[in-house]
């Protein structure tokens, strides 16, 4: 919870705007910051598209990217971030997609998950295998992450900008 105050915080801070595209944490990364007194200056809001098609209705996720690479992948997790920032008018947007468990899905072990960050500046996607948790214990390991490299990102990107 401290990590999520703090991304409240510096988003705050930098009048940055936060929102999300959530498979398999069907919305968890999006309670936590909301659960957060502040968040409402932050957080936009949230896709929740556990459903596959959900992916290409809500985020527009191209149906041929579903195809051919599948929802537990890279590239899902990519279009996943930067279409819904763009939906959605945000700074930031971070995505996850994945198998939580408890068997292999896609071809994908237990425990596969892919997510990215999109800002104005880049995409990027990260890859975690999270092997002996449990199913909710995958989900909730991967927003702690996420939440963390955030705050990483936001800081990194805008380290060098003039103060306003």
């Amino acid at each position: 919870m401290n990590r999520a105050k703090q991304l409240v915080l510096l988003c705050t801070k930098h009048h940055f705007t936060l929102s999300s595209c959530e498979s398999l944490t069907a919305g968890l990364f999006t309670s936590t910051i909301a659960s957060v007194p502040g968040a409402s200056a932050v957080l936009k809001g949230g896709l929740v598209t556990y459903f596959t098609p959900m992916k290409n209705v809500l985020a527009h996720v191209d149906v041929d990217l579903i195809q051919k690479y599948g929802v537990i992948s890279e590239e899902c997790a990519y279009a996943m971030a930067k279409n819904t920032r763009e939906i959605m008018d945000v700074d930031y947007c971070v995505s996850f997609t994945g198998n939580a468990g408890p068997s292999a899905w896609e071809e994908k072990p237990a425990g596969r998950v892919y997510c990215a960050i999109a800002s104005k500046k880049a995409v990027r996607v990260y890859g975690f295998q999270c092997t002996g948790l449990s199913r909710n214990d995958v989900r909730e390991h991967v927003v702690l992450e996420m939440v963390d490299v955030l705050i990483n990102t936001i800081q990194k990107e805008n380290v060098c900008q003039k103060k306003k």
